[in-house]
């Protein structure tokens, strides 16, 4: 299939979401995607898996089906997946102290701390930057654990939130190896991927087995690279302040190359997954994808309870948290895109996923063009999870009549 001029795309896409495939493919005739996919999940099955454009900025490598892309943010989705998991195992506890299972951690006042205080960014635990975060880190695994153990709350734990955005993913894989004896991304591999026959990683193999987009620079790469943020959000002024807590949590908590390493687990940023994998993800978080649920329909209502709402210490902005996903209202999980009943991640790169129990939906898109704005949903996701919830509705309308 293709676009006028040559442009490639393919996929498929039920009638009643038919809007959701005009708006996809009017962000390419805007000239707005270089090359990005689309998928959703509603009542179990997929009733968009759209894709389109380039894998490449040079436009000669088309975008494929299978086509992986860096998540960032939405990675700690699927680290929180496996947490959850174990919890419904009964191998991991909520609301037991971590440093029961990892003695080390309960340093410098963190002995109370639970897994339900990290998974609703409550624990105050944000910053490495006494220990920036490093590729040879992220193979080796313990430097990093014992910076986590070393640091100190930024807060007392549970008396506010601040977005974890880099200790997040890593503070619950420790907590993982402890128990299993595997970091989050074989778990994730064996227990979760492999059953559901997911293409989502944290940590590839084989980078050369599979096709991977070429990621531009996202306003947020920008910055963490040492770029200007600028000053139109007072998250940006802040990041631009190397003694405020945004730039320590942040910025100097990592120490990393510009280009990703797929090969390394990074449980925070570093995800890699194909649009309608991360779809069938969040499927399996709320509801039966061919026979197989991954979490209990308590846990999965858990998810969506509000843990934490108000003032992000981290990002200036009000926020809300369930139990390891955004929840509305923000201007990264907005309301006004329909999602009410909803819960997910945004991207700073311009990755949006979220799943929506009370309409039985999931949806992922993934792109390599990266998000211009920093500290919102950006406008194509905007637009497409807007389409979405008409096409829910007129169905809705359409099956009542």
């Amino acid at each position: 299939m293709g676009e006028p001029g040559g442009l490639p795309h393919d996929g498929s896409c039920d009638s009643v979401f038919a809007e959701v495939a005009r708006v996809f493919r009017r962000h390419f005739a805007d000239g707005e995607e270089i090359g990005a996919a689309v998928c959703v999940y509603h009542r179990g099955r997929p009733v968009v898996d759209l894709w389109g454009g380039f894998a490449d900025p040079g436009r000669t490598d088309p975008w494929r089906a299978s086509t992986l892309s860096v998540l960032a943010s939405p990675t700690k989705a699927l680290v929180t997946a496996a947490a959850l998991l174990l919890v419904d195992r009964g191998v991991l506890e909520l609301d037991r102290p971590i440093a029961d299972h990892w003695p080390e951690f309960a340093a410098h006042g963190k002995e109370k701390i639970t897994l339900r205080m990290v998974l609703s960014h409550r624990s105050g635990v944000v910053c490495l930057d006494h220990a920036p975060i490093t590729a040879d880190h992220m193979r080796r695994h313990t430097p990093i654990a014992e910076a986590l153990a070393g640091a100190r709350p930024e807060w007392e734990p549970d008396t506010a939130h601040g977005y974890h955005a880099v200790t997040f993913g890593y503070l619950v894989s420790e907590l993982i190896r402890r128990r299993t004896g595997r970091t989050v991304g074989v778990f994730f591999a064996e227990e979760i991927a492999a059953p559901l026959g997911l293409d989502c990683h944290i940590g590839l193999p084989d980078p050369d087995a599979v096709h991977l987009a070429t990621m531009l620079q996202s306003k947020a790469e920008d910055v963490m690279s040492g770029g200007d943020p600028g000053d139109a959000i007072a998250m940006l002024t802040e990041l631009g302040r190397p003694e405020s807590l945004t730039h320590r949590s942040t910025v100097a908590s990592m120490a990393l190359d510009p280009e990703p390493e797929p090969t390394a687990e990074d449980p925070s940023y570093g995800g890699w997954a194909s649009a309608r994998s991360l779809a069938r993800l969040y499927a399996a978080l709320v509801g039966e994808v061919d026979g197989f649920r991954l979490l209990s329909p308590g846990m999965s209502a858990e998810i969506g309870r509000v843990h934490a709402e108000g003032p992000c210490r981290i990002t200036m902005m009000s926020t809300a948290w369930g139990l390891g996903f955004m929840l509305p209202d923000s201007p990264t999980f907005p309301a006004s895109a329909g999602l009410t009943t909803a819960f997910g991640f945004d991207g700073a790169n311009g990755t949006f996923t979220f799943a929506d129990p009370r309409h039985d939906l999931a949806f992922a898109y993934v792109q390599n063009s990266g998000s211009r704005e920093l500290g919102s949903i950006d406008d194509r996701a905007h637009r497409l999870v807007r389409a979405v919830y008409s096409s829910v509705g007129q169905r809705s309308a359409k099956e009542e009549s």
